[in-house]
């Protein structure tokens, strides 16, 4: 048996703009884990995925709409960075009810880059720490957060496990810190 066997996670993104690596390392780490993930974008075709949100990255094949699915579905929630991914999922009606549901249901949600763009438009930094992307700070401060320089921070006392990472060479730490956010048991 797998430490996350039965558990799932959803990762949300656009079809266009998501950090390649910052979507596909969480994916694998959660999979080797034994997690089914799937992987919802804003339309039912490829995700282009962007290097360095300069160069074409693969494409990535989504498994649902973020209009078709539920936060009840799931046990934690990804948000993966890319400029114009995060930028672009703030204002998108879907993703901020999904980022919320999860929030308020106690469920895990995580962040990278300028994933915790998102975050902050649905309301759920305030109060807590949190990282990013280092030009985000402002944002997540004016947001209410509590902005800090590391590779991954693991926020437990908000009523939902928080986890944020800055860039991707922070992906080791900030993958081990959602296995283990998703392995812990399920809020009741």
């Amino acid at each position: 048996m797998s430490l996350l066997d039965g558990r799932r996670v959803l990762v949300l993104t656009t079809n266009y703009g998501t950090e390649e690596q910052e979507l596909r390392k969480p994916v694998e780490a959660l999979r080797e884990a034994g997690a089914r993930v799937t992987v919802a974008a804003q339309e039912r075709k490829p995700v282009q995925t962007l290097v360095s949100d300069r160069k074409p990255g693969a494409e990535v094949e989504p498994d649902a709409t973020l209009a078709d699915v539920e936060a009840g579905e799931f046990d934690a929630v990804v948000v993966p960075g890319g400029t114009v991914n995060a930028d672009t999922l703030r204002t998108d009606e879907d993703a901020r009810r999904l980022v919320t549901a999860f929030a308020e249901a106690g469920k895990p949600v995580a962040a990278i880059c300028h994933g915790p763009w998102l975050l902050a438009d649905a309301g759920l930094v305030k109060g807590r720490e949190i990282t990013s992307y280092p030009s985000l700070r402002p944002d997540l401060s004016h947001a209410g957060g509590s902005w800090i320089d590391r590779e991954v921070v693991v926020d437990m006392d908000g009523g939902f496990p928080l986890i944020t990472s800055r860039r991707p060479d922070d992906l080791d730490a900030f993958s081990s810190a959602l296995v283990q956010a998703v392995s812990a048991p399920a809020p009741a």
